[in-house]
């Protein structure tokens, strides 16, 4: 006799599919919004810079400090107000899912909203998915107990309106449904299936109404490459794989000092990062901020490898720095942009050695972000899935699966548990102190 469980019983599914759409359409206006706020404060820090660069050392000391305000201000309110809403909000959403952690307060939505805008804006290295994501699951969360769901209606919905924030961060209503099941309960269950992909079309119907409905990248229309390529994705997706395993490394090493200087105030950590920062933006200002301006030039092979190289350290560092301030902020735009011009130098190679196995170097910066994403997050279906929404390149699926399957061995064989469970385990090992 068959035994009814959770996951059989369809009791209220209607219900909890509607307010799923009302939890995505609600995750992609803020969602939309928060894009559209960070997208004003670049152009905001490049006419500043901008300016600044008229006034020598006097226009160079206003940036350094004004950097340096901003960031700390975006960590007093964090501190202040909501400590759940530090660093990235996945391995503090994971923790609700898990029971580990009660549900966020509503205020985590203003704090994470204000607080990224002026972090990211800042030039912080750090990704707008983290914000979104978390600021999604506590909406979801909101409405639940809004409508008087039960708790496992509850839980379902904040996973949901968790997808429906990456869904809404990066045009990706696919990619934001499969984080949910990959990542978040990394199982799948029909009701959570259900209400993520509800919550994701919600999100993005609306959230493309303010945005546009372009993908995030744009990319030359890529053939389908030959079968004898596979063996350099495959040796593309080692590489890859090496440089996810040092990335996942570094960011905890940044968050080890961080705490070794917990004798200094929030706040003034936060400034030194941010006065480092802003003298970064002074001197290279096309190398701070989120990330995508340089995906995009990575997508349009532009630069030579040794610029390739000195961003990528650059960008290698600033992550990690920039993650450890404890501002919101996520990781998953620093590291496509990392992984972008990884691939992109790859790729170079690649043509320039044994150009019969290789044509276009782009193609490789594309599936190296998919591989990154896969080396650091260990969730290779949605890395597959989000690189080809935000590029539009279908046309690379193969190459995808090749670096991705190699990606996922490197990591696993050097006994690097993902980023996330990383993450999720300090949070818990420090006794109540917020993660990040």
């Amino acid at each position: 006799m068959r035994t009814t469980t959770v996951e059989g019983n369809h009791d209220g599914l209607a219900a909890l599919g509607f307010l799923s759409l009302i939890v995505g359409a609600v995750s992609g206006l803020i969602g939309a919004l928060f894009r559209c706020s960070l997208e004003q404060a670049d152009s905001f820090r490049t006419m500043f810079h901008a300016w600044a660069q008229t006034e020598n050392v006097t226009g160079l000391f206003i940036v350094v400090v004004a950097t340096a305000a901003s960031t700390a201000f975006a960590v007093w309110l964090v501190r202040r107000f909501a400590p759940q809403a530090s660093g990235s909000g996945i391995p503090q959403v994971e923790a609700i899912l898990h029971g580990e952690r009660p549900p966020p307060p509503l205020v985590l939505i203003a704090v994470k909203f204000v607080g990224g805008v002026l972090a990211i804006g800042s030039g912080l290295a750090l990704g707008r998915e983290g914000p979104t994501v978390q600021m999604g699951a506590s909406i979801a969360h909101t409405i639940g107990t809004l409508f008087r769901r039960g708790a496992d209606d509850c839980r379902v919905l904040l996973a949901a309106g968790a997808g429906a924030g990456l869904a809404a961060a990066f045009n990706a209503p696919i990619a934001g449904a499969v984080f949910v099941l990959e990542e978040l309960v990394r199982r799948f269950e029909t009701r959570t299936a259900i209400s993520a992909l509800g919550a994701s079309a919600g999100a993005i119907a609306v959230a493309r109404l303010i945005h546009g409905d372009l993908p995030d990248f744009r990319l030359k229309a890529q053939p389908f490459p030959e079968f004898g390529t596979v063996s350099a994705y495959l040796a593309l997706g080692a590489v890859v794989g090496l440089l996810g395993v040092a990335y996942s490394r570094s960011i905890l090493s940044a968050l080890t000092v961080a705490d070794r200087l917990s004798g200094w105030p929030a706040e003034a950590r936060a400034a030194l990062v941010g006065a480092g920062v802003g003298l970064l933006a002074c001197i290279a200002p096309d190398l701070v901020g989120g990330g995508d301006a340089i995906t995009q030039r990575a997508l349009e092979g532009t630069g030579t490898l040794t610029t390739i190289a000195l961003v990528v350290t650059v960008r290698f560092a600033l992550g990690a720095v920039s993650y450890a301030a404890g501002t919101p902020g996520g990781l998953f735009a620093p590291m496509l942009a990392l992984g972008a011009q990884a691939g992109l130098a790859f790729g170079r190679i690649c043509v320039h050695w044994f150009p019969g196995v290789a044509a276009d170097p782009t193609a490789f910066a594309v599936v190296a972000m998919a591989a990154v994403f896969t080396a650091v997050v260990r969730a290779p279906i949605t890395g597959i899935i989000l690189a080809t929404e935000m590029t539009g390149s279908f046309t690379l699926l193969l190459p995808m699966l090749a670096a991705c399957f190699a990606a996922m061995i490197v990591p696993t064989m050097l006994h690097c548990p993902p980023i996330y469970d990383l993450l999720h385990d300090r949070m818990l090992q420090k006794k109540g102190d917020p993660a990040r």
